[in-house]
């Protein structure tokens, strides 16, 4: 069944910022994940949240995503964004077909 992590990011940095988006594409590849959304134009149809940054990745299965997020690759990718930018992130199981 598919997973999605979703992100919402709030970037301080911009420049540096700019570093961490050009590794995530390989490394979201490299599981098998693909965006949705990357950082879009958001529209808060009800409730409180205002996010700065929505990012939605899907992957095949939950595991990969964990097995993305856990990489030594986007291990490093992270360090990069965690100086930029501070950001949420979830995992959420999709609906199985």
């Amino acid at each position: 069944m598919p997973a999605f992590v979703i992100a919402d990011i709030d970037v301080h940095d911009p420049d540096r910022y700019e570093d961490y988006k050009a590794g995530s594409p390989g490394s979201i590849a490299e599981f098998g994940g693909r965006f949705v959304a990357r950082g879009g134009a958001t529209e808060v149809l009800e409730g409180g949240w205002d996010p700065a940054r929505v990012v939605i990745i899907e992957f095949p299965d939950a595991d990969r995503a964990r097995r993305w997020h856990a990489s030594d690759g986007y291990q490093a990718l992270k360090a990069i964004r965690d100086e930029a930018a501070t950001g949420r992130f979830v995992l959420v199981d999709g609906v199985k077909d």
